[in-house]
């Protein structure tokens, strides 16, 4: 865009259309690694609260609450929405704020950082993960141009996190969880990475988690090199690891990790 248009500035506008569509503003854009969404507007108040509506500190992930001049009085003929939605404000007696289900967290600087919607939040293993903070992680990488993190219901009926990715170049899994492990705690690494050409998408142009593969039918190489089983004692291990992992038992050499296997 700037070389096309030089003297352009690029601004970026977050607000749902319960506060009148503008909220927090980003001015002049440029390319940046995080969605970064700005600070608030002129006569708007953004508070970000834990699960028990606690402010939380800077850097710590809760829910985006709106308030000020540009609430809307709710939703019309929903009054039960709209006391789901529109709750008093505890911090200025006598306001309502709106709870937008969006995840962020304040940076140092006074900017907001947007993580994803709450609605992605799900339990793994009973760790509480917002999936949109490893995509966040994961597109920080150099060669991985776009990815979405989903948590999907294995064969035993637990719930594992997948990550399909976009990238132009060649990866495997052992290096990917291994520069993941930096920034992310080890029940945030995804068990599963499947390459794509792309994401598919819905006509409104958001991911169609819906339209997924299955893991099993693509998946990043290991970047292990393969060695088969060499005494009995290894051939009844990568068994084991078969059944437990519903990975093809001559596709798990002896110097496979259990965990890069998806294993927890």
């Amino acid at each position: 865009i700037k070389n096309l248009l030089p003297d352009a500035k690029l601004n970026n506008h977050y607000g749902p259309t319960e506060t009148t569509i503008d909220s927090v503003v980003l001015s002049d854009i440029i390319l940046r690694e995080n969605n970064i969404i700005g600070k608030p507007i002129n006569n708007t108040q953004i508070y970000i609260l834990s699960n028990t509506s606690a402010l939380v500190p800077i850097g710590v992930i809760g829910e985006i609450h709106v308030s000020g001049e540009g609430l809307a009085r709710g939703y019309l003929n929903k009054d039960e929405l709209t006391a789901e939605k529109f709750v008093q404000n505890p911090f200025r007696t006598g306001e309502r704020m709106y709870k937008t289900g969006d995840l962020g967290r304040w940076l140092p600087d006074g900017n907001i950082e947007y993580i994803g919607r709450k609605d992605d939040q799900v339990k793994v293993r009973g760790y509480r993960i917002e999936l949109g903070e490893i995509e966040t992680v994961l597109r920080l990488h150099k060669d991985i141009s776009d990815c979405v993190v989903v948590a999907r219901t294995d064969e035993s009926g637990d719930k594992l996190l997948v990550c399909y990715l976009v990238s132009q170049q060649e990866l495997n899994i052992q290096d990917l969880r291994s520069w993941l492990s930096t920034q992310l705690p080890a029940y945030m690494l995804p068990a599963h990475f499947v390459p794509l050409d792309k994401l598919p998408l819905t006509p409104n142009g958001k991911v169609d988690k819906k339209n997924l593969p299955a893991p099993d039918e693509f998946m990043l190489k290991s970047g292990v090199v393969y060695i088969a089983p060499r005494n009995e004692t290894e051939k009844k291990l990568v068994e084991i690891w078969s059944d437990i992992l519903a990975i093809d038992g001559n596709k798990i050499g002896i110097h496979d990790n259990f965990f890069d296997l998806g294993g927890d």
